[in-house]
């Protein structure tokens, strides 16, 4: 198993309409990240909108490109993109550059 950790920053403005959101996320969008291998997904959000991500994958590139492949994912990162700071014209999840890990405590 994968473990794979992310920062990606929110708009301070848009905070708590991005938490809106997830809270009710497309059934077809959580079905998507199941069937490509997304588990144990979360996301923490601070006061100034630093987004952290955490999931778990069997293999993290396929997850991806999985996930890459899916319409449902492309609206919803189309949606999603007017919410975050920096992206440089790319979709949220292509600015997804997950940390190296370096300690584990199972």
């Amino acid at each position: 198993m994968q473990r794979a950790c992310f920062l990606l920053k929110i708009k301070t403005d848009r905070m708590e309409e991005y938490k809106a959101r997830h809270a009710a996320v497309r059934p077809d969008m959580l079905q998507a990240l199941s069937e490509c291998g997304w588990r144990n997904y979360s996301l923490f959000l601070r006061e100034d909108g630093l987004l952290v991500g955490y999931f778990e994958t069997e293999d993290l590139a396929a997850a991806r490109a999985c996930m890459a492949q899916r319409e449902v994912n492309t609206r919803w990162q189309a949606d999603m993109a007017p919410f975050f700071e920096e992206l440089g014209g790319r979709r949220p999840d292509e600015k997804i550059m997950p940390f190296e890990e370096v300690f584990h405590l199972a």
